[in-house]
């Protein structure tokens, strides 16, 4: 066939220029691109022009006490406080975008609360909570007036006593523990709610931004628009029961309710045939793909160093090469596509690397719901066993969260495993899940490299009765082309273009992206396109089809072996790494 100028390759006419907006993986960048142009304008050129100063400021104090004492003092860390609430969400038009992406509020016995709070009963709330709220206060004003006596006594010994330098560190250490444990408290700041326009406005939005594309790819736009309401609806309950507060508490959240949610209507009463034109599971969570990708940003990284580097991205390949091997050798596993897609979705980092692997070698929809379950199910015992472990045993703060951001799969969860420990550990273990992230678009190129040129001509072989593999010469680039999952491009792209504008901004990179862009804007509209996908998945999925590949147990043995192996193996590297070889980076964390 000669090429045309309608052909982006020449392969037997699969790729075209019209792919470009007729494909699923090129509408999920499209979206992401829009929304995150959307972020930039709001939260970064359009940021208060004082920032800088504000920011310029604190870290005056920061470096002026860091001269002055041997450690810490509580000037710093006041600094350091105040230096982390600046950000870019103050504007009017940022908080209008911080109003309507609200998700369902926390709530304990009434689920009304997670949607609506008249004022009166808000305020009723702030009087009941005072008493213990005024207790705990008072518990953290008596460490810090612990802590300021003993700086105190340090100070006036010119800072030359190490015995008083040391008691100091340690009721200054204690004194942020309790700041810590003082945010789970009771709070006397619940606020009148009313989340039912605001929903209004994101499901309209969600509807004609999503239906753009159903349009151009040339689905029916009503049915579409029609569907995406149930859809909708049954991912704000999953918002609901996953911001319930025991919920929250064993990491039960809104992508184990989706899905639990919506395999009960699909299993009982069956999917309605009006809803299903809206279960595109693929081209939600790829548009929130494409959005996390502002979220890894490469000046993190490098904050870091090399150890956070060595725990993510030697430790991974290897627990995913050697547990897939595991289930082929071992465990005999009749499904390649789906022992890879586990595979990868144990080691790398959840839902996200088995989206892409699922993409990569074409794993059955079944086979991805498999997965995504079993990550789900690991992920709420291991966010709630491992910080109680690492207390338990005394392990150092950065030490434990280098484990966790290793180890636990989604990086929501692997953040409030972290926060259980600590502030360091917290940083540590979302630093390091950031740099794992990127590895989602390598694990899909890689995949789709050993589908097209091992795995299926192998199999194509067998089918045609050769004794071995097929040549080698019917696959090719154009394949691996064909096979790669295009959104990755997109996730990559906005990896790319937010590092360069975080590490040009300096000083102010965190208050306008890390904390303006992405937490104003890209992260909740993740969380909804994940939401929106997961519900398409439990809409989706029928106990039936699932029955035979959990025959003699094999996927749950393979994802426990599997993260067994990377449990021990991270925890070696993050120690070898952080305290043997690197201990003068560990020391500055």
């Amino acid at each position: 066939m000669s090429p045309t100028n309608t052909d982006v390759v020449v392969d037997d006419g699969r790729a075209k220029w019209s792919d470009l907006w007729k494909k699923e993986d090129y509408w999920a960048i499209w979206l992401g691109f829009i929304l995150l142009i959307a972020a930039y304008v709001l939260f970064v050129a359009n940021a208060p022009a004082d920032i800088a100063d504000k920011v310029a400021a604190q870290n005056a104090v920061m470096k002026a006490e860091s001269e002055k004492a041997p450690f810490r003092t509580i000037e710093y860390y006041k600094a350091q406080d105040a230096k982390k609430k600046i950000n870019s969400r103050g504007t009017d038009a940022a908080k209008t975008v911080s109003w309507l992406l609200a998700r369902p509020a926390g709530w304990k016995n009434n689920p009304l609360d997670s949607f609506y709070v008249p004022k009166e009963a808000a305020d009723a709330a702030n009087a009941a909570a005072k008493p213990k709220a005024d207790a705990a206060k008072a518990t953290l004003d008596g460490v810090f007036a612990e802590a300021k006596a003993a700086q105190a006594e340090a100070v006036a010994a010119g800072f030359n006593d190490d015995a008083l330098n040391a008691a100091a560190e340690a009721k200054i250490a204690a004194w942020r523990q309790a700041i810590t444990d003082n945010g789970k408290a009771p709070k006397t700041d619940k606020k009148a709610l009313n989340l039912f326009p605001s929903l209004l406005t994101v499901m309209v939005s969600g509807m004609l931004l999503f239906g753009v594309g159903m349009a151009a790819m040339g689905q029916n736009i009503v049915k579409f628009a029609v569907g995406f309401v149930g859809v909708f609806v049954v991912a704000v309950l999953a918002f609901m029961m996953g911001s319930q507060s025991t919920m929250r508490y064993y990491g039960v959240g809104s992508e184990a309710w989706a899905i639990i949610i919506g395999m009960f209507i699909a299993n009982t009463v069956g999917t309605p045939k009006w809803i299903k034109p809206a279960l595109q599971t693929e081209y939600y969570i790829k548009t929130g793909l494409v959005l996390l990708g502002a979220e890894v940003l490469f000046d993190k990284i490098v904050a870091i160093g090399i150890p956070g580097i060595f725990v993510a991205w030697v430790v991974t390949p290897t627990v995913l090469i050697c547990t897939f091997i595991f289930g082929q050798k071992i465990l005999k596993m009749p499904s390649k596509t789906l022992n890879i897609t586990i595979s990868a979705d144990m080691s790398v980092c959840g839902t996200s690397a088995a989206i892409a692997t699922a993409a990569a070698c074409r794993a059955k929809k079944e086979e991805l719901t498999l997965a995504i379950g079993l990550s789900l199910v690991f992920t709420a015992i291991m966010m709630i066993a491992m910080p109680a472990f690492i207390k338990a045993v005394g392990m150092p703060e950065v030490l434990g969260g280098a484990w966790i951001g290793g180890t636990v799969d989604a990086t929501g969860a692997v953040a409030a495993a972290g926060a259980f420990i600590g502030e360091k550990a917290m940083y540590v273990a979302a630093t390091i899940k950031m740099i794992q992230n990127v590895l989602i678009g390598v694990t899909a190129f890689g995949v789709a490299v050993y589908w097209t040129t091992k795995v299926e001509p192998e199999e194509q072989g067998i089918n045609r009765g050769q004794v071995g593999p097929i040549s080698r010469g019917q696959t090719g680039l154009i394949e691996i082309w064909n096979r790669f999952p295009k959104f990755v491009l997109g996730f990559l792209t906005a990896s790319i273009v937010a590092s360069l504008i975080s590490g040009g901004l300096g000083d102010i990179s965190n208050p306008l992206v890390s904390d303006g862009l992405v937490r104003g804007m890209s992260s909740p509209l993740r969380s909804w396109c994940f939401a929106l996908a997961f519900t398409s998945i439990g809409l989706g999925t029928n106990f039936r089809e699932l029955a035979h590949y959990f025959k003699g147990g094999k996927p749950v043995i393979l994802y426990v072996c599997g993260q067994s192996f990377n449990l021990l193996l991270t925890f070696l590297m993050a120690w070898v790494m952080f305290y043997k070889v690197f201990p003068e980076i560990t020391a500055k964390i």
